[in-house]
């Protein structure tokens, strides 16, 4: 009987035992599994950090980038000005020669100086019509060009680090319209 109660005690030590390595089995799953939950977590929170670090930087590059755009913008009326100087002076006159040849060179300067910066003229006479750079201010009908092209500039546009800060204020052509028969040829 002694050899039924040590047989019973050993079965139930490895009953005891079995359940408590199933016990074991389950608690490191659940332990593997809450590691991999969180490993995962940590990879996420890695890369939403790196992303605002990118659109931090994005931001600053921007800033630095266009910090001119307005004061940019706020000079070309002053280019515009100087320009239409040049243009309505009579450039054969002797008595304005040495006040033109000022303005001439204080334009220079001034476009030099927007040029370091990237700011750029967009001058699109004889070019085909873009709705992206330029603004249509007239059509006008014209055999001598292809429809759409340029045909006059009223104001130059500018872009500051290719983005767009003025479009250029354009006349437009456009096909001649068919002739229409006069009295005579309906006859």
């Amino acid at each position: 009987m002694a050899d039924e109660q040590n047989l019973d005690a050993q079965a139930q030590d490895q009953a005891a035992e079995a359940g408590a390595g199933e016990e074991l089995t389950t608690r490191v799953q659940v332990l593997e599994e809450q590691l991999a939950a969180a490993q995962d977590q940590s990879l996420r929170v890695a890369a939403d950090l790196q992303n605002v670090r990118r659109r931090a930087e994005q931001d600053v590059e921007k800033a630095h980038k266009f910090a001119l755009e307005k004061f940019a913008g706020d000079l070309l009326p002053i280019i515009d000005s100087l320009e239409r100087g040049l243009d309505l002076s009579n450039p054969d006159d002797e008595s304005i020669r040495p006040m033109r040849e000022g303005i001439e060179l204080t334009l220079k300067m001034f476009q030099d100086t927007l040029k370091r910066y990237q700011l750029e003229a967009i001058d699109p006479y004889g070019q085909p019509f873009s709705a992206d750079q330029h603004q249509a201010m007239a059509m006008q009908e014209s055999a001598d060009v292809e429809p759409n092209t340029v045909l006059k500039v009223f104001q130059k546009g500018y872009q500051l680090n290719g983005r767009l800060l003025r479009p250029a204020m354009v006349v437009v052509s456009k096909a001649p319209s068919p002739a229409t028969p006069s009295i005579n040829e309906q006859a």
